[in-house]
């Protein structure tokens, strides 16, 4: 028996837990999105839940809400993230603290930071109440809407928080992987500093670029909790609108409720199948 066949055994009682409740979780999903659901009298299976939530007014726009907040977040986080990664593999005074700083944030949850920004970034919040005291503003109301905005900045700004970290800690590790002999020979063959750079290093990361985003971009479009808290009550993002329709006293929502669950997990893996490709071509085509 070879050691990955070991540790395929060792892993399979694990793995048939998890996967059995995977596919059990999805199947029920599946059926009462289909609107099968014996408790509440529905036998016959139909489409009508897809074309009630696909029909709505605020199904399009939620969708946008959540498509814009998935890519500005992943962009922003993606390229500060090469940004740090980069400047954290060269050897300078302060460097420690600089790493400490970035991974700071890695075991705060998501909630927690949605919480803080609310409170220091609101227009009741502390920033504004400072800013007030010091005569930079006439009201609190006047600071800058950075929550519970059309734009979802707050919502952004957490993620982007968040997931630097994560997307850095990946790249530095790539980073080490790699001999800096390759662009050492490109310098030396005439190539500039940043020609070197996009060249032979950039396409070397854009593998590991290109699954840490796509993590990102996942969570950021799939994840209810911060535009829950930090989000304006219209247009919600797509999660939230699912949240709140399960979570409705009419029993007969849950149907459109799972509709929405199955139609954010289509429209991820969709979306993030696309971004990868995107990503990878562009590391493989580059001149």
């Amino acid at each position: 028996m070879t050691d990955r066949h070991r540790i395929l055994l060792l892993l399979a009682p694990a793995l048939v837990i998890l996967g059995g409740l995977f596919i059990t979780g999805l199947g029920l999903t599946l059926l009462r999105s289909l609107r099968y659901f014996p408790g509440l009298g529905l036998t016959d299976p139909d489409l009508s839940a897809y074309r009630a939530i696909l029909t709505s007014p605020g199904f399009l726009k939620s969708l946008g809400l959540s498509l814009w907040i998935a890519s500005a977040s992943t962009l922003i986080a993606a390229g500060l993230a090469l940004a740090a990664a980069l400047l954290l593999r060269q050897t300078f005074p302060g460097r420690a603290v600089i790493s400490f700083l970035v991974q700071l944030n890695l075991t705060i949850p998501h909630i927690v930071g949605a919480i803080g920004i609310l409170y220091l970034f609101s227009q009741s919040g502390s920033f504004a109440r400072l800013a007030h005291a010091a005569g930079l503003i006439a009201a609190p109301g006047d600071f800058p809407a950075l929550t519970q905005d059309p734009y979802a900045i707050g919502i952004i700004l957490l993620y982007v928080w968040k997931e630097l970290p994560f997307i850095t800690l990946i790249l530095l590790a790539n980073l080490q992987s790699i001999s800096a002999d390759h662009e050492s020979v490109a310098r030396s063959l005439g190539a500039t500093r940043w020609q070197a750079f996009r060249h032979v290093l950039l396409p070397m990361l854009m593998p590991g670029l290109a699954a840490a985003s796509a993590l990102v971009f996942a969570f950021a479009f799939g994840a209810y909790e911060v535009p829950l808290i930090l989000g304006a009550s219209a247009p919600k993002a797509l999660p939230v609108l699912a949240w709140q329709s399960y979570t409705d006293t009419d029993l007969s929502t849950r149907p459109e409720a799972m509709a929405m669950a199955v139609l954010i997990a289509l429209f991820g893996l969709l979306l993030l199948f696309l971004y990868m490709r995107i990503l990878r071509s562009g590391g493989r085509d580059a001149p």
